[in-house]
């Protein structure tokens, strides 16, 4: 995947302005961007060939939108939902191209309390770890039925992890949908997991 400069430049703004650089930064570690990368091109092979509206929950700075934006796949709009409203302007700044142009928009708010104003065909989910169960099945059947859905957790145990998957089944066993492809991809620190399919 080529990274276009004019998205780069608007990264750096972000980084720049941002009061809390470092944290901005942890977007870019190698665990984050591989992950990302490899969500991407997975989605090639189930997502539609026209144009696509995205939702991404837990969208932190914005980095998935932006790849997203610069890959082939055919996307109409982004939105970006993250609990943390640090995220938000951050995210605007990250996607400001696409912004301009009304394709993307950051939000804050809780993903089990999002309400959907338009069918999106791909709702996302990169930050399966970081809720409990139960409002996780919460945010699950908030999503439209015939939305395909995309999950990325892991088995890194650490504070702000709230409730890893053991393995690649235990992942399966916690998202209960029903799944057109389920992947693993080892890092580092950690495994990272990710089911793609549909409720």
């Amino acid at each position: 995947m080529n990274v276009d400069i004019n998205h780069v430049l608007f990264w750096m703004d972000a980084i720049r302005n941002s009061t809390d650089r470092s944290r901005i930064l942890e977007s870019f570690w190698k665990g984050q961007i591989k992950s990302k990368l490899w969500l991407i091109e997975s989605l090639f092979t189930h997502a539609s060939t026209v144009q696509n509206n995205i939702v991404i929950h837990g969208g932190w700075n914005g980095v998935l939108a932006s790849l997203l934006f610069q890959s082939k796949l055919p996307i109409d709009k982004i939105v970006s939902v993250d609990i943390d409203p640090s995220c938000e302007v951050v995210a605007n700044t990250m996607n400001k191209l696409e912004e301009i142009q009304g394709r993307f928009n950051a939000i804050t708010c809780d993903m089990t309390t999002y309400k959907y104003n338009f069918f999106p065909e791909i709702v996302i989910n990169t930050s399966c770890e970081h809720i409990s169960q139960i409002s996780y099945d919460i945010w699950l059947e908030n999503i439209p039925k015939d939305s395909m859905i995309i999950l990325q957790s892991n088995n890194y145990n650490i504070p702000e992890h709230i409730r890893i998957a053991n393995s690649l089944t235990d992942f399966i066993k916690q998202s209960n949908i029903f799944v057109f492809s389920a992947l693993e991809l080892e890092l580092p620190l950690y495994t990272r997991y990710m089911i793609i399919g549909k409720k």
